[in-house]
């Protein structure tokens, strides 16, 4: 694609890496084939190629975005199914990245946009806000058929049933391991996830304290910034990501760490992507460094010896989240991996295809997100599964609201195979968890 910023443009970094993105695009239009907003609603706006003109013209005339590119542009899930199907590798994640921060910093949004996106901003990366907020949420849902906006109503449907007790585990510490140490790993505990589900850390540490890793949660690490990244907010992602940074690398600096593991492939693909985001900072060399010793469980996992398990007698539908297969290009792993310990392995037709979670995508544009969620619901239930597993608590919670199958994590299946406790989601029906046992 032929552009024509001007050297002054050039100069600032951010436009230059847009350029040369712009740059690899040959309008071929297959991008089309695998993107979720384009196959709900039909519109060349709605897909990446449409997508690309808009923030091509946006960017190059250096205008302040209308409400009709502002519009599709956050129609765009980020699931990132353009990058894997396109043959001239257009890098669509740094690009559209660069137009939400754009228009965060040029356009002012409706009143009611700007007060959702502070809020979720304030809320969602703090587990104690979060955990308040779906207190509040679940004694209000009754009312949800009272809200005059869909997304309020989105907000307030979000509140699982069931909130989980704090998990002390999830405070800075080392878990020793079990068996004569093999590696030294930093956990990312996340932020959401502590919130909305603690069984999924708690399996991590046993299952990796059980196969020789002394598993340790970092002083001062916290949120990994995708949530406010992807919403333009790059103060505040950066903000984020910094305390990670300099945490981890405390860690590699002491002790040191063979790696840094990530049970929440959402926050996996920013975290991995430090070293682009910090590429013109002073933190530059030490976000290159976290980038590179950046892992999803399931590869490290794929480094340890995993005993093989008999047949669970359990028929699994995997669900592979788009920021594991597409941001990460990780796609047999996970799968590999339950077969090895003994479930039976099915996969749902448009496996590519999103379910509609993204992040805060669910909330801000529920109507989509809906029928996103209607249609993998639908492709999962047709394997006639015993059980769903996902590697992303958003994929979980989006999937888990529409379907009455047990949902899990693949790390809570791999750690009960290998001999943790049984998962609770696999408690009799209306029986609740219990506590969350600790640790240490």
């Amino acid at each position: 694609m032929q552009t024509t910023f001007t050297k002054e443009q050039l100069s600032d970094p951010a436009i230059e890496r847009s350029n040369e993105i712009l740059r690899s695009c040959v309008h071929c239009g297959f991008c089309t084939a695998t993107c979720p907003t384009y196959q709900v609603l039909g519109d060349e706006l709605d897909s990446p190629r449409g997508r690309i003109y808009l923030i091509k013209d946006m960017l190059e005339n250096n205008r302040v975005p209308d409400e009709k590119t502002v519009k599709h542009i956050d129609r765009c899930l980020s699931c990132l199914a353009c990058m894997t199907t396109c043959p001239s590798g257009v890098h669509y994640m740094h690009l559209v990245d660069h137009a939400r921060a754009y228009i965060e910093t040029n356009y002012k949004r409706p009143f009611m946009d700007r007060a959702l996106r502070w809020i979720l901003s304030r809320i969602l990366p703090y587990p104690g806000r979060f955990r308040m907020a779906l207190l509040g949420a679940k004694i209000a849902r009754p009312l949800r058929g009272l809200m005059p906006d869909p997304r309020l109503k989105a907000m307030l449907e979000m509140a699982p049933k069931h909130i989980s007790p704090v998990s002390r585990n999830d405070d800075p510490q080392s878990f020793a391991p079990a068996e004569p140490r093999r590696k030294r790993v930093a956990l990312m505990t996340g932020c959401a996830q502590k919130a909305l589900n603690t069984d999924i850390n708690d399996s991590t540490i046993r299952l990796l304290t059980r196969l020789g890793c002394e598993v340790v949660v970092a002083e001062g690490a916290g949120c990994c910034g995708a949530l406010t990244h992807h919403m333009g907010r790059e103060d505040e992602s950066h903000a984020s990501a910094a305390k990670n940074i300099r945490a981890w690398v405390a860690e590699m600096d002491g002790d040191g760490l063979d790696a840094i593991v990530i049970n929440t492939s959402g926050c996996g693909t920013t975290v991995k992507d430090y070293g682009h985001m910090f590429r013109n900072d002073a933190l530059a060399a030490d976000a290159a460094r976290v980038s590179e010793r950046a892992m999803d469980i399931s590869e490290l996992l794929m480094q340890l010896d995993l005993p093989v398990g008999a047949d669970k007698g359990l028929t699994v539908a995997y669900h592979a989240a788009c920021s594991l297969q597409h941001g990460q290009q990780i796609k047999t792993h996970p799968k590999t991996l339950l077969k090895r310990v003994g479930f039976k392995v099915v996969e749902p037709a448009d496996s590519h295809l999103c379910c509609g979670s993204a992040g805060t995508y669910n909330l801000m544009q529920p109507e989509i997100s809906g029928q996103l969620k209607a249609r993998k619901v639908k492709t999962l239930e047709a394997k006639s599964p015993d059980l769903i597993a996902a590697g992303n608590i958003g994929c979980m919670m989006q999937i888990g609201s529409g379907t009455e199958l047990p949902i899990l994590h693949t790390v809570e299946l791999l750690d009960w195979a290998t001999g943790g406790p049984q998962p609770p989601a696999l408690a009799a029906p209306g029986k609740l968890p219990s506590d969350v046992p600790v640790l240490r």
